[in-house]
């Protein structure tokens, strides 16, 4: 099976995030989940250590799916680690015409190429920064992560920023 190359900044990881991984795991047997940080937009709530601990806590013990850092373009961090191909979860049209732009720079890049899956209406409504800000003004979101990412969520309330 080839392997897959899953990018986001996680900041932090959700359940359609594992979605997606479980998608990318079903069709591919191996998937890197690639934390993507750039020096040159600000960090996000969480630091990129803690953010690959979350994602860590958030995939489990699947078999066939590893975490690490990258830093650069993400069709690089593809290569680096191996990939055969990017996967990129599908929320809206919207998501798509962002996407199909990036894919076709990567694949002009490197020939990797991007595999898109939609995600399960029932996550389609999830992101990042409604987590955050949700979780900000103290309203659980224990409905939409794992409980160690819900845990962080409220540590980093707690002390106004992110471990």
């Amino acid at each position: 099976m080839s392997t897959a190359f899953l990018p986001g900044s996680f900041d932090p990881m959700h359940l359609g995030h594992l979605d997606v991984v479980d998608q990318a795991l079903e069709i591919f047997g191996d998937v890197v989940v690639g934390v993507m940080h750039n020096p040159s937009k600000p960090s996000g709530l969480f630091s990129p250590d803690a953010r690959v601990d979350l994602v860590k806590a958030t995939v489990g013990d699947r078999s066939g799916v590893r975490v690490e850092a990258f830093g650069g373009l993400a069709v690089q961090a593809a290569a680096r680690a191996g990939a055969t191909v990017i996967v990129k979860g599908l929320r809206t049209m919207a998501d798509f015409d962002i996407e199909q732009q990036m894919a076709q720079n990567n694949v002009a890049l490197t020939g990797i190429r991007t595999v898109f899956v939609p995600c399960r209406p029932d996550l389609a409504h999830i992101s990042s920064r409604f987590i955050r800000e949700i979780s900000a003004n103290g309203v659980s979101v224990d409905h939409m992560v794992v409980p160690a990412v819900a845990a962080a969520l409220t540590a980093a309330r707690g002390t106004g920023a992110g471990s």
